[in-house]
């Protein structure tokens, strides 16, 4: 009897620590995803609830780039309407699990029921994330591509372009206008309001040149997948392609913002041109300043330029910065000074005061919509088109050309609600006082383009002769060939553009650093397996989860024996199991040991990419 009952002790001792530790590691479990689905759902509603068009390319480029220069009332608007709650449901959650924790039942029940919701709000997660930023269709374009390489196969390198200009090179003024899109005019001009917000910039495009032909409706670019955010806006009527960042990759700045990717500063940069980036918010926000400074290097005169030339009390901040009377103020002065010089100019310039949500309200606004952004909407347009007529009267407007252009369609979550689905919503545009080639120009066709078309057109409209009248993904829509838009459609373009792009992937060049590599040691490991002729392979996987691998220069497979300390280094092979991707790869080194075991050996692979050597990437 007392044998039997020191047996049962000892299995019951033998087992019941494995038990514990299960049950430990299950509640662990438990408590984190509870809690980061709760965390997931308050991002997801932060999100939506603000933004009305959001794509999946715009979240993964946030997430590589800085959020320095965020308005800090969005910020502290997001942690107070969704952050608090979110922690407050995680602490009340944990209070009960805790309370309850000793009560095997009641706990059994409460698991039970906090899983079930879990798993209910994920997939309800899945379901709107579906409808609002498409998702599934994103992955599933990734993840499950043809293998083809739509951007590759269509752009034109600039580079490769003898672009000609003219003996009296061209002033460009281009000015993106913040949200503005042709829906805000009136139903007979082409929009979709009732009344028109935008009177003033619905006159300039008809006056000027919107590619609406002979039809007297606005017209617009379309903004494609990859353009439809400030920055991925910016690029794309830079460049003339989308702004498409490996997800693969931890930081997108200065020298490494797509270096050898040619854009219109870069151009008249080599033209001689003096170039300026106003802005009356942080450049450094989305990474303008990197782009612009790395892409024609560009003056930038932003909020906090205007802070340290004492233009603004150091105190100031409005909105985001400073409101657009003060920014056409300070670019009339800075367009006099530009003027006076011996060089053309290029001034890009950037509104704010319509930026969702629902705009600023300056002192210049009136009361016209009884809707703070609709008001804010007018107050541009009229101090748009006052700058513009100031413009007109001066001596260097002869020689220049006005670039009018949304950035992107509005994210403002309400102000589009009753905006039919079938009505195709596109950015304004306005091309004022342009010189061009008008042999293959028909003037009374209407255009169907994007905004990559800006890119070519914006050097058309200099009188810049493009021979083929392409770059980049963009047509010279003052040429009879047809945009992409025309002619692929719509849907074919936004499918293809959606897709994984190797181009962009080897052209991004986005910097990986010793604290990004030490991050992918928690998915690699290594894979031993024997091979012919009684060598070993040793397989270094899973390292594309993090890591694409057109970024890795060398894979070095070290081996340290165990008994003698002496290390012996080994060139690993890259093995692409799917030539669709670039992340789906492993590297293999086949090593002979001589009639040791694996075991013998301590193994480690090391990687060497652009400016880091030889560094460890397994445990």
């Amino acid at each position: 009897m007392s044998d039997n009952t020191k047996g049962n002790d000892r299995g019951h001792s033998g087992h019941s620590p494995w038990k514990n530790r299960i049950a430990v590691v299950g509640e662990i479990l438990f408590v984190l995803i509870t809690s980061l689905t709760v965390v997931l759902y308050g991002g997801m509603r932060y999100l939506l609830d603000n933004w009305s068009e959001l794509s999946m390319d715009e979240l993964i480029f946030h997430l590589k780039s800085t959020l320095k220069g965020t308005n800090p009332d969005m910020i502290r608007d997001g942690l107070l309407r969704y952050g608090l709650p979110a922690a407050l449901i995680i602490a009340a959650f944990l209070i009960i699990y805790l309370r309850i924790r000793s009560r095997k039942r009641a706990r059994r029940i409460y698991t039970a029921c906090v899983l079930a919701a879990t798993v209910v709000t994920l997939f309800l997660m899945k379901t709107e994330l579906d409808r609002k930023v498409g998702l599934s269709a994103y992955i599933a374009a990734n993840y499950f591509s043809d293998g083809s390489d739509f951007i590759e196969e269509h752009y034109v390198d600039p580079n490769d372009v003898d672009l000609q200009f003219p003996e009296q090179k061209r002033n460009l003024i281009y000015i993106y206008l913040e949200s503005a899109e042709i829906t805000f005019a009136d139903k007979a001009s082409g929009g979709a309001f009732e009344q028109n917000v935008i009177p003033e910039l619905t006159a300039l495009a008809q006056e000027n040149e919107d590619f609406s032909g002979s039809d007297p409706t606005l017209n617009g670019g379309i903004s494609l997948m990859g353009t439809t955010w400030t920055m991925g806006a910016m690029f794309a009527q830079s460049t003339g392609l989308p702004l498409k960042v490996p997800v693969g990759a931890n930081s997108l700045d200065g020298d490494n913002f797509f270096p050898d990717i040619a854009a219109i500063g870069t151009i008249l940069e080599k033209e001689g041109y003096r170039q300026e980036l106003l802005i009356g918010s942080d450049a450094s926000f989305g990474g303008r300043r990197d782009f612009y400074t790395s892409h024609g290097n560009y003056e930038i005169r932003d909020y906090n330029y205007a802070l340290e030339k004492g233009l603004i009390p150091e105190d100031y901040f409005v909105f985001w910065g400073y409101e657009d009377e003060k920014l056409f103020d300070f670019a009339k002065k800075d367009l006099l000074e530009m003027a006076a010089g011996d060089r053309p100019f290029n001034l890009t310039l950037l509104t704010v005061d319509t930026h969702f949500e629902d705009g600023y309200k300056c002192r210049l606004c009136r009361d016209d919509f009884g809707e703070q952004y609709a008001d804010a909407f007018a107050c541009s347009s009229r101090q748009v088109n006052d700058f513009i007529a100031w413009v007109q009267k001066q001596d260097f407007y002869e020689n220049t050309t006005i670039i009018l252009c949304g950035d992107h369609p509005t994210m403002d979550k309400d102000f589009c609600e009753n905006v039919p689905e079938e009505y195709q919503r596109k950015t304004l545009v306005s091309v004022i006082n342009a010189v061009y080639d008008d042999s293959s120009f028909d003037p009374d066709k209407r255009r169907e383009y994007d905004t990559f078309d800006m890119f070519p057109t914006t050097l058309a409209a200099m009188n810049v002769t493009i021979p083929g009248n392409r770059l980049g993904l963009g047509v010279n829509l003052y040429s009879d060939v047809p945009t992409m838009v025309e002619e692929f459609g719509l849907n074919t373009c936004d499918l293809r553009l959606m897709m994984p792009s190797k181009f962009m992937e080897a052209h991004s060049d986005v910097r990986i650093t010793e604290e990004f590599l030490e991050s992918a040691k928690e998915s690699t490991s290594i894979n031993i397996t024997e091979a012919d002729s009684g060598k070993t392979k040793f397989d270094l996987i899973n390292l594309g989860k993090s890591l694409s691998y057109t970024a890795i220069d060398k894979v070095e497979l070290e081996l340290t024996d165990k008994a003698t300390g002496e290390t012996s280094t080994y060139d690993a092979k890259l093995v692409i199991t799917n030539k669709s991707f670039t992340t789906r790869y492993y590297w293999r080194a086949v090593v002979e040991l001589g009639g040791r075991q694996p075991e013998d050996y301590d193994a480690a692979f090391y990687v060497t990419v652009d400016g880091i050597e030889h560094y460890r990437v397994t445990k």
